[in-house]
């Protein structure tokens, strides 16, 4: 809530203007019921004319205060809430971007998305139903209770009791009862949320297994609960109105039994009698909002901490380092242990790799020996628990990321692509491309698609193939000094893999390139091969070197040979 207060008081002109608002329309809504009140007694006593013209004006004066005061309260207090979300939606998102991409390992893709969408949609409501309220309504109920003091003390601790009672208690007691429905409420959205994306995602496995009726009943099942849980707030909320309004109109009523009794024993001039009323009846419209604030509170609480929570971890320091030479550079590793946050088996064990400037280096080794995570690494995607990584001569932990990853041709596993057409892909490689540019790297890729062709959302309309050729085709127009390149031929026969390795060699005769494969095959060319098993290099040498040695990785090209025999 600290934290949200202090995006919130970024506008703070906007704020004081809408509690400025606030407040004279208040004082004009209780001014003008007040003044019809007195209208109406004096009225039967026949004044003169020019009596009667002058509070009909001011009538009309304080009508038109009203209105007007109200319509700014309005514009001023919803162009502040739109601006807050705004800082807010830039605040979270300066925080939440150095967390990437660990934070996707903590929180499942449909938590994160009902936090980050509608956690944020809820605290809308924190300045125009939980922080300004409350203030507009002391101020118009002291300034009232004041003004009511000149006639009668006791019906202004009558008003000031109404004003404890609505605006306090009653909100406080349901607080209490609400905390619990709204937390109920949230947990159903969030575990609603995450397994819709869940269904999403896996839809088509669902309907290939046959399990997608089984999964949609689950879905249905959590709609209603959520919905049960809906319905009990909103009971809840009209609950809370109908008490507040209920004690709002108990207090009317007392001022109007007490104020009788003053008149008959001569202690209040009856002519005050219908004004003290209408004061009464018009005040507590201000106790409305306060109604539903406890609803809001417990909702601002509630959508804050599972907001921030998310963003709690404390961001790793800024870095300043950057590579400073534009051509290729070397790397290394230096015993380098590692294991991803949350899991309890070490992903990388004192591994040391050296890769000198402009040299070709395959990592080989069974699947989850720790390959890609050492291209994880290189690319500053997660820091390590122990050892070194050094980039030209200079520590990784210094060097900002960005710079690293503009020095970089990638290509991973699992690349994105956007709706859009084959151009929109390709031109996220570098500024300034030409179609000519693109063109002629669709061939070199051998991928037949124009520069107009349609891509579907995450690429659903390409092959395997066709999306690593796609994902070749960046690397090989962005021309970065060092390409580190994992898995980007799995998809692929073995003559096309021949054909663009051709290509990919030739493009980084000069360069330093890191190979991350699975496949033994195509490794000759390399300067060196490390071998890794379980988070261990096992060995590490040229090709020949390797055979000659007869050792893990002979043994795993032995039974390559016989596969594909």
């Amino acid at each position: 809530m600290k934290r949200l207060v202090s995006i919130m008081m970024e506008e703070k002109r906007d704020i004081w203007l809408s509690v400025l608002f606030g407040v004279l329309a208040g004082l004009t809504s209780v001014a003008l019921f007040g003044l019809s009140g007195f209208m109406i007694s004096k009225s039967a006593l026949q004044p003169p004319l020019y009596i009667i013209t002058i509070m009909t004006a001011l009538l009309k004066l304080f009508g038109a205060a009203k209105a007007g005061s109200r319509y700014a309260e309005r514009y001023v207090s919803h162009r502040a809430t739109f601006t807050i979300l705004s800082n807010l939606r830039v605040s979270f998102y300066e925080k939440l971007e150095p967390l990437a991409p660990r934070i996707f390992g903590k929180y499942r893709s449909g938590d994160l998305l009902a936090r980050i969408v509608g956690d944020v949609e809820t605290l809308q409501n924190f300045f125009l139903r939980v922080f300004y309220p409350p203030l507009v309504l002391v101020i118009v109920f002291l300034s009232t209770i004041f003004f009511t003091l000149f006639y009668s003390v006791w019906i202004a601790l009558v008003l000031f009791g109404g004003l404890v009672l609505t605006g306090f208690v009653i909100p406080g007691l349901l607080a209490l009862r609400q905390r619990k429905i709204k937390q109920g409420v949230r947990e159903r959205r969030s575990v609603f949320s995450t397994e819709v994306t869940e269904l999403l995602y896996g839809f088509r496995d669902l309907k290939l297994h046959q399990k997608l009726d089984e999964k949609e009943e689950q879905l249905l099942h959590m709609a209603d609960t959520y919905v049960q849980e809906q319905e009990k707030e909103g009971a809840q909320a009209a609950a809370s109105q109908s008490l507040n309004a209920a004690a709002a109109l108990g207090v009317a009523f007392v001022v109007l039994a007490l104020g009788a009794y003053f008149v008959t024993i001569g202690e209040l001039n009856g002519l005050f009698l219908a004004m003290l009323v209408m004061i009464s009846l018009t005040i507590f419209d201000n106790s409305v909002p306060m109604a539903v604030f406890p609803a809001y509170l417990e909702d601002t609480r509630q959508a804050s901490n599972r907001l921030f929570s998310v963003v709690d971890e404390e961001p790793p320091a800024p870095k300043i380092g950057t590579i400073e030479r534009d051509d290729t550079f070397s790397i290394e590793l230096k015993d380098v242990t590692f294991m991803y946050p949350g899991e309890t088996r070490t992903a990388l064990q004192n591994v040391s790799i050296s890769i000198p400037a402009g040299s070709k280096t395959a990592i080989v080794g069974p699947s989850g020996s720790g390959k890609s995570t050492v291209m994880q690494l290189l690319l500053d995607m997660y820091t390590v628990n122990a050892g070194t990584i050094l980039l030209d001569g200079n520590s990784i932990r210094e060097i900002q990321a960005e710079n690293i990853w503009s020095k970089t041709n990638v290509v991973l596993q699992a690349n994105h692509f956007f709706y859009g057409t084959v151009r929109d892909n390709l031109q996220i490689a570098r500024e300034r491309l030409k179609d000519e540019e693109m063109k002629d790297v669709l061939r070199l890729v051998e991928l037949p698609f124009t520069l107009d062709d349609p891509v579907l959302e995450k690429a659903e309309n390409l092959s395997g193939g066709e999306k690593q050729r796609l994902a070749i085709a960046r690397v090989l127009l962005k021309r970065a000094p060092v390409w580190l390149l994992d898995e980007p031929s799995s998809s692929l026969d073995v003559l096309t893999e021949q054909r663009i390795f051709d290509h990919l060699h030739e493009a980084a005769h000069k360069d330093t390139l890191v190979l991350v494969s699975h496949r033994l095959t195509g490794l000759e060319k390399m300067d060196q091969i490390v071998v890794m098993e379980h988070g261990h290099v096992v060995e590490a040498g040229t090709f020949n070197e390797l055979m000659e040695r007869k050792g893990y990785f002979y043994e795993m090209k032995q039974i390559e040979k016989s596969l594909l025999s």
